[in-house]
């Protein structure tokens, strides 16, 4: 459902649309995913943080992306994938980090893994690496898997670097530059852990949420 009017601005359409974390409405999902085609940029939930995405092959929309953070375009966005197999086509996988995946996927974690080509120039860092999630979160993923590929997803913060756990604040900050933000209630928001494993061995770049002791056992 529409929680607020749709009200139209500086030449976009934007509303805020709740829906239901545990089973998103198939219509309200086939909308957002509508507006990420036509080159829209949402706030939506995640099993971690609220953050800012796109569709991943709309270039435009990344760059706005990239403007409302304030990103310099040498910044790593990462992309959501539906599920293992779908992380595979976006991403070189070796053996190793497969196995280890597998027991995280969908869970809090940031994988850095080589890109393959079906990633935009756009979203790649100068070591042609991408950063990939599968998050523990019913409306990212059923986002993903309505468009047929690939979300971005980047977390906002406030001036005194917390993070946002509900909607009507990023209304607040980031509504007009927005096209939708998806209200799917308050969270307690934490960044995830963020594993690299563009290596022989992984590393832990970031410690957020999610279990990383398994980490200690693979030195």
């Amino acid at each position: 459902m529409l929680k607020y009017g749709t009200i139209i601005g500086n030449g976009r359409t934007f509303m805020i649309i709740k829906i239901n974390p545990q089973n998103p409405q198939p219509r309200l999902i086939r909308r957002v995913a509508e507006t990420l085609k036509e080159g829209g940029v949402i706030a939506y939930p995640t099993d971690t943080i609220y953050g800012l995405g796109c569709d991943l092959y709309q270039k435009d929309a990344i760059e706005r992306v990239h403007r409302i953070r304030k990103l310099g375009k040498n910044k790593r966005l990462s992309i959501i994938c539906a599920d293992l197999t779908d992380i595979s086509k976006y991403a070189h996988v070796p053996d190793y980090a497969y196995r280890i995946m597998r027991s995280l996927v969908p869970g809090p974690y940031t994988f850095i893994l080589e890109a393959t080509k079906l990633v935009p120039k756009i979203m790649l860092t100068n070591q042609k690496t991408i950063g990939i999630r599968v998050p523990l979160h019913n409306i990212p993923l059923a986002l993903v898997k309505e468009l047929g590929h690939p979300i971005i997803t980047t977390s906002v913060t406030k001036a005194d670097k917390s993070l946002y756990n509900e909607p009507e604040e990023i209304d607040q900050m980031f509504g007009k530059t927005l096209n939708v933000v998806i209200d799917g209630g308050i969270i307690v928001p934490e960044h995830s852990s963020i594993i690299d494993f563009t290596d022989e061995q992984p590393h832990l770049l970031r410690r957020g949420k999610g279990d990383v002791s398994f980490l200690d056992q693979t030195v």
